[in-house]
């Protein structure tokens, strides 16, 4: 005679616990799809023709750049007292002192 084999049934604590987690994924999922949808009544033209996004207060109008400015490259590096990073930030400082000395150049500060 064939047996049946008893099938082992999940604890009411797991479910709970799928339950719970599916139900903090959906809601963040459909919070995420709403707060989107509703971003593009805040989007405005700006008078060059770019788009910006400021919820709280409109941007002062001397803050505001122009498409064509040119904002200065600034080189952070972070180190250590090893001698291959001493070396690294030697040659970085120098490429830096190079493309710096160029004509025209965008380079700003090196910390």
């Amino acid at each position: 005679m064939i047996e049946r084999k008893v099938m082992g049934h999940a604890s009411p604590l797991l479910f709970i616990l799928l339950v719970l987690g599916f139900f903090f994924a959906t809601y963040n999922l459909v919070t995420a799809i709403i707060h989107n949808r509703s971003v593009g009544k805040w989007m405005c033209d700006d008078s060059n023709g770019a788009l910006f996004f400021d919820p709280v207060i409109e941007m002062p109008e001397d803050a505001k750049k122009p498409k064509n400015a040119k904002v200065p490259f600034h080189v952070a590096l972070t180190a250590t007292d090893s001698p291959y990073s001493k070396w690294q930030c030697r040659i970085m400082y120098y490429w830096y002192k190079k493309k710096k000395d160029l004509p025209g150049p965008e380079m700003g500060g090196f910390t």
